[in-house]
């Protein structure tokens, strides 16, 4: 009995120690490593506002409301205003009396070439063959035209054999009035702008490019104007993009109402509507500015034509005046021909006509046409157009 407890209380005691040492094991192999150091917390940046740079804010002196300076309201704030259109100011043009008297200056060159080389050949003492040759060469240089130097040579011949000695006061005077009798001084200049029966008036504007046509539709505007009259512009010239606008201009600057059409529209349609408007407004005078047609394109011609019939159908035209460049001598006078078989040209003006052009011009064109310059472009002044008279501008040619 002992024996069998005594090996129970030596079995405890091993399971015991055994038990122990299981346990003491574990602990061992289980321990935890030692707690690290607190960290050392941060705090997370401020987050970057509208207009501020991604980073930490710094500290920065900051205003109170009370040291803001804020508007006291007593200054009216300027609310600018949209610049005003401004209608074009209304010129006043020059009256046309007396405008001729400035021919003197401007064909100075003209009266060296044809008058004063007229009278330094007749002032010779033999007028020999050679002579009157050197005449002859002198009138067609200026444009004259050979029949008309024909004549004037054979009546001068034959009235310096008469006449005898010849001093330089004849000769100026002998010349003058030989110089008037090819010019014509019967002939009616005036520009039909009046009719009886009837307002407006229809003055339609042809001729070549270049001649300087629808600057002469301008300034007939201003001279028209300038005596007293009412006045609509009939852009009809509507080939050329910028001839609407250039007759706008002109007939702003005194006054004048242009009617226009789209670009490349039909002419005849504008020309019937200027008249139209022309009627219900009530003015004196219509005036038609038409394209620059070259004569040798014969589709082209025949527009002018058909423009000329569809105004008629509002009444007839009073005037067609064919615009020629008083430079460009007998190569006008071809172009005038053609025109002249399209509508019947009624009027001539002569355009350039200052010291480069050649007087001569003038005899030639009337002699071909038929018809009377009435008008003459002196320069590029809006005023340099004038009524033609012949008095003053032989006077011009000739010299005092």
């Amino acid at each position: 009995m002992e024996t069998v407890i005594l090996a129970v209380v030596i079995a405890v005691v091993v399971l015991g120690a055994l038990g122990g040492l299981i346990v003491g094991s574990r602990r061992k192999k289980s321990l935890p490593p030692p707690p690290p150091a607190a960290p050392d917390i941060t705090a997370p940046p401020a987050e970057p506002h509208v207009g501020d740079e991604a980073e930490t804010p710094r500290d920065e002196p900051r205003r109170t409301i009370e040291e803001v300076d804020l508007p006291d309201g007593s200054a009216p704030v300027a609310v600018e205003e949209p610049p005003a259109v401004e209608a074009p100011e209304i010129e006043i043009p020059e009256p046309t009396a007396g405008r001729l008297i400035r021919l003197r200056a401007r064909l100075s060159r003209s009266q060296t070439a044809l008058g004063k080389g007229l009278l330094t050949l007749l002032s010779r003492e033999h007028l020999d063959d050679e002579t009157w040759e050197e005449i002859e060469d002198t009138l067609l240089t200026a444009d004259v035209g050979v029949q008309p130097t024909t004549e004037l040579v054979d009546r001068l011949r034959e009235r310096v054999r008469v006449l005898g000695t010849r001093t330089p006061a004849e000769l100026r005077g002998l010349l003058r009035e030989e110089l008037l009798k090819l010019i014509g001084t019967d002939a009616d200049r005036v520009v039909k702008t009046e009719p009886a029966d009837r307002k407006p008036g229809i003055v339609m504007v042809v001729g070549v490019n270049g001649t300087g046509k629808t600057t002469t539709t301008g300034k007939l505007a201003r001279v028209l104007v300038a005596d007293g009259r009412t006045v609509v512009l009939g852009a009809a010239d509507t080939f050329r993009a910028a001839a609407a606008d250039q007759l706008q201009t002109w007939g702003e600057r005194v006054g004048a109402h242009t009617v226009r059409g789209p670009e490349a529209g039909d002419p005849a349609s504008v020309a019937f509507d200027a008249v139209k408007e022309g009627k219900e407004m009530g003015v004196d005078v219509v005036l038609i500015d038409t394209a620059g047609r070259l004569h040798t394109k014969t589709g082209l011609m025949d527009e002018l034509g058909k423009v000329k019939r569809v105004v008629e159908k509002h009444a007839p035209l009073d005037e067609v005046l064919l615009v020629l460049d008083a430079t460009t001598g007998q190569n006008g006078l071809v172009q005038a021909r053609v025109f002249a078989e399209v509508v019947d040209i009624t009027g001539i003006v002569l355009t350039k006509l200052d010291g480069t052009a050649k007087g001569g011009i003038v005899i030639a064109v009337q002699r071909e046409l038929g018809v009377p310059v009435k008008l003459i472009g002196l320069g590029e002044g809006a005023d340099d157009l004038a009524p033609f008279e012949p008095e003053a501008f032989v006077d011009a040619l000739i010299g005092d």
